[in-house]
């Protein structure tokens, strides 16, 4: 069980990184640190209880967590929005005049906007990495997922893999595969 100072130094020592982690992802300030802040809650208050050495991968999770839902909401949010404005015709065109089917456009970077050659050369990418994934050893893919994915250090990544430092380097060093042919 980690105590109120384990707990507290572990939040101090995590702060500046999870808040540069999460203006990454959202790309606000403001909004970074209100995530930041609302994951240390969560985690103070659900998982206070919890051994020190969780404490990281916990956090980590909840932090992902908290910036998946700010995107979710902000989709929503944007999807009505918009829906609802671009209902009304321009000013000054009256409205039996208007059709907002018209007036749709995908916007710029959207997935909408991609072509469908971009899309499937999208999809096909992502197929091939989640493939090759699946192809890694266990301990190498989750020491993979865990520093990428993660984005833990060797450090949590060995408490979370519960093993030394020096085997999550030596799992997660690149293989240099030839291909087949040769």
């Amino acid at each position: 069980m980690a105590s109120r100072q384990e707990l507290s130094d572990f939040l101090s020592s995590v702060e500046r990184r999870a808040f540069k982690q999460a203006v990454f992802a959202v790309r606000d300030d403001d909004t970074a640190l209100d995530l930041v802040q609302d994951a240390m809650m969560r985690l103070a208050e659900r998982y206070g209880d919890k051994p020190a050495e969780e404490l990281p991968m916990l956090f980590q999770r909840i932090l992902q967590n908290r910036i998946h839902d700010h995107f979710r909401r902000n989709k929503v949010r944007n999807f009505w929005v918009t829906l609802w404005s671009a209902l009304r015709g321009p000013p000054g065109e009256a409205d039996e005049d208007f059709d907002p089917l018209e007036s749709f456009e995908a916007e710029e970077g959207s997935q909408a906007a991609e072509s469908t050659e971009d899309r499937v050369a999208s999809e096909q990418t992502v197929r091939i990495i989640e493939e090759e994934i699946e192809r890694l050893p266990t301990r190498q893919r989750e020491a993979f997922l865990l520093r990428y994915w993660e984005d833990l250090d060797v450090a949590e990544t060995a408490a979370a893999m519960g093993c030394s430092q020096g085997s999550v380097k030596t799992q997660f060093a690149p293989r240099m595969r030839l291909p087949e042919a040769l």
